[in-house]
């Protein structure tokens, strides 16, 4: 089994590996740059898993910023019947596009 490691990003959790190529929600970090995130709840190196209480101390998930992007439209409409009362929002969320370097 291969090391991973579960980041907590944007007030979700996502199961990383290195090499994956992960869609995160926005963080402030320029195209090609690398970010190093520590909010880490649990990591595997392939035998032994820890797990934090939230996060684990002391380790990290180096992230290789690849480019930002606006995610899928999300349509919210609401309507009230027989009244003729019609609501429609649409979001679309800014996403960080990222591949994961190292999990130490």
């Amino acid at each position: 089994m291969e090391a991973y490691a579960i980041l907590e990003t944007g007030g979700k959790q996502t199961l990383v590996r290195v090499g994956d190529k992960i869609e995160i929600e926005k963080i402030p970090v320029e195209a090609g740059e690398e970010t190093v995130l520590s909010t880490v709840c649990a990591v595997s190196d392939g035998t032994t898993l820890k797990v934090g209480k939230p996060y684990v101390e002391g380790a990290t998930v180096t992230l290789a910023v690849d480019g930002h992007k606006r995610g899928k439209k999300v349509i919210n409409f609401k309507a009230k019947r027989r009244k003729g009362a019609r609501r429609l929002v649409g979001h679309r969320q800014s996403l960080t596009v990222a591949t994961v370097k190292s999990i130490a």
